[in-house]
């Protein structure tokens, strides 16, 4: 393909993914009710109120909005990613396009996986911060200040569960080979806990341990998964 046949096929899968993030953003927009009321279900459990504290007259349309475009790009990143694959497909060999698709999938399956982690450790998480600054201290929080916090814990813990995901590609292009991680272990563990410290957006010790030990673990999986793929 020439340049020029290179980008009209890149503006045509943009122009899918635009169409398609847009139509995720209307059923969000309608949706919207069921959805914040699935997100804010944590804090109505740790500070026992009903509804978030709006202080401007601009906010309750904000957050419908800031909902539905997270919302969007949630329900259209299958579609984002099988037009990105779809784009990469021509430039890749076939030994590439034979792993290409496991690595999508898992990516996807780990982003969710990491995704639920978060919204299961929110919870105690929220409560240790409400509660660490003592009994005079009352929560009323805004929706734009909690749901940015819920929405980084979701990101934070989506991205940080992709871990396995980078090493097992390094391991398969030699950067990085499976014997140099298993040498490398114990200060492996001591950067992926000073990592979680420091991605976790609470920076409470239940999200830190939340992410910290799947990581490890992802860690010593990556290992074996880097061996079995090379054989």
């Amino acid at each position: 393909m020439t340049l020029v046949e290179h980008l009209t096929e890149l503006r045509r899968r943009l122009i899918i993914c635009v169409l398609a993030v847009v139509m995720g953003a209307i059923v969000a927009f309608v949706l919207y009710n069921q959805i914040l009321n699935f997100l804010i279900h944590p804090y109505q459990q740790v500070t026992h109120r009903k509804t978030l504290l709006i202080t401007d007259p601009l906010e309750a349309f904000a957050t419908r909005l800031k909902i539905s475009a997270y919302g969007g790009l949630f329900l259209a990143s299958p579609v984002v990613l099988w037009e990105l694959w779809r784009f990469i497909t021509p430039g890749l060999h076939k030994r590439e396009k034979r792993f290409a698709i496991p690595f999508i999938v898992s990516s996807i399956l780990l982003f969710c996986m990491g995704g639920a982690v978060a919204l299961l450790t929110f919870r105690p998480a929220l409560s240790f911060l409400v509660g660490v600054g003592g009994h005079n201290l009352s929560a009323f929080f805004t929706p734009g200040k909690y749901l940015s916090l819920i929405t980084l814990m979701i990101i934070a813990f989506g991205l940080s569960f992709e871990f396995p995901i980078l090493l097992v590609f390094l391991e398969l292009a030699g950067v990085l080979p499976s014997a140099k991680l298993r040498k490398w272990r114990r200060p492996a563990l001591v950067i992926i806990v000073a990592a979680a410290a420091i991605i976790t957006p609470s920076q409470d010790p239940y999200s830190l341990f939340a992410m910290a030990i799947p990581m490890y673990l992802f860690y010593e999986g990556s290992i074996l998964v880097g061996r079995l793929l090379k054989k």
